[in-house]
């Protein structure tokens, strides 16, 4: 069975992390949302609400080979506890190339596995961090997030 570690912070969860993990669900048996916890950063949302948002996101999309977590650990380390067999991880451009294998790099020297790049395509200019700055600008990102994420995530804002 080949699966696949998709980790991140997911805070929010984009309409581009979708399209990574659906692309990404065409390809593998098995994807896992690592949603990781950086004690590096306070987390803009409750970890568990985004998890649940996220589900039912998949459960709409019928993603049915697609699971989400929450761990605590270096993502590598997740994935191997999890069984992956590769690492998934989404590019946007040309900078985020270069980081990303940085980090490819290491993953593999410290657990064997390889990553597996997915473009972002049209998405490729949506982030969490824009998304944060539209929010607390009081502008509508709707268009940027899954439905049941907008949901969550327009509460924090009192948006509509």
């Amino acid at each position: 069975m080949k699966t696949g570690f998709f980790a991140g912070s997911f805070s929010p969860f984009t309409n581009g992390h979708l399209h990574v993990v659906k692309t990404a669900s065409k390809f593998l048996d098995k994807v896992i949302i690592g949603i990781g916890i950086n004690q590096n950063k306070l987390p803009r949302f409750d970890n568990n609400d985004m998890k649940v948002a996220i589900e039912k996101t998949l459960v709409k999309e019928n993603l049915t080979n697609v699971e989400v977590i929450i761990y605590n650990t270096l993502s590598v380390d997740a994935a191997m506890k999890c069984g992956a067999n590769v690492l998934i991880r989404g590019l946007r451009n040309s900078m985020d190339y270069e980081y990303e294998e940085k980090l490819a790099l290491i993953n593999e020297d410290f657990s064997g596995l390889d990553t597996f790049y997915i473009r972002a395509g049209s998405l490729g200019n949506i982030s969490s961090s824009l998304i944060m700055e539209l929010l607390e600008h009081g502008k509508d990102a709707s268009k940027y997030l899954p439905e049941d994420v907008w949901n969550l995530v327009k509460e924090k804002f009192n948006q509509e």
